[in-house]
């Protein structure tokens, strides 16, 4: 009920095309609190409009913790930042440089962590598109069947069309079609009781790993905030 109140007490919040998932349930949160607090309705102000935030460098310390905490990463790099300052003892725009070292090294060594998702991508796309011809092609099916399948090869008019070829090849493709649909929908359940199991997949365990590192490449602030950071980020260099 207090969802729905405060959706229709600002509907725009959820048409928003300018905020995030989470920065619209931050704001969101705060309308709730103080608008649908009374009955009439308030409209925003001049002076409302003015001061409202448009950057997240203007956003107030408790905004930021939430939304970092939802794994926002451009709240999570203004956290860093602003520890960067606290410590260093540096304005926000001479923090940069120490953030640019910090994200620098927060990207070392991805390139390698991502290739296995580089490999899984080439390979469902090659798998993916390569088995049109496979199927539907008759000179493709032809060859394979000659090295690999030596299966009987229907008359010239059981094959004139692509409809055909694939009625034949099918007797061939469908096992290790259906196999590895199975062996994918295996791993999918395993990786469902992982996650039950409190067990980390490679991605999290990446992320974690990570995270720790460059918390202690740079000791001197905030584990926590740095740690988030990188969790934030992206496998590979946002640049």
């Amino acid at each position: 009920a207090m969802h729905r109140r405060g959706t229709a007490c600002a509907p725009w919040l959820t048409r928003s095309p300018h905020l995030g998932a989470t920065r619209r349930n931050v704001a969101r949160g705060q309308v709730m609190r103080s608008l649908c607090a009374s009955k009439e309705l308030r409209y925003p102000t001049m002076e409302d409009a003015v001061s409202m935030p448009r950057e997240v460098f203007e956003y107030p310390p408790d905004v930021l913790l939430q939304m970092a905490e939802n794994g926002d990463w451009d709240a999570c790099k203004e956290r860093v930042l602003r520890e960067i300052m606290v410590v260093d003892e540096v304005s926000w725009d001479e923090a940069q440089e120490t953030f640019n070292t910090i994200n620098k090294a927060n990207a070392s060594g991805m390139f390698l962590a991502a290739m296995p998702y580089r490999i899984g991508v080439a390979t469902a796309l090659v798998c993916g598109f390569g088995s049109f011809p496979m199927v539907f092609d008759l000179h493709t099916a032809l060859y394979f069947n000659e090295l690999y399948v030596t299966t009987e090869v229907p008359p010239p008019e059981d094959l004139e069309t692509w409809l055909e070829v694939g009625s034949w090849t099918w007797n061939w493709m469908e096992p290790p079609l259906g196999q590895l649909s199975f062996v994918l929908l295996c791993l999918q359940y395993s990786r469902a009781q992982m996650d039950n199991m409190n067990i980390k997949p490679y991605t999290q365990w990446l992320k974690d790993s990570r995270a720790h590192r460059l918390a202690n490449n740079f000791p001197q602030y905030n584990s926590k905030i740095i740690e988030d950071f990188a969790r934030a980020d992206f496998l590979l260099d946002r640049d």
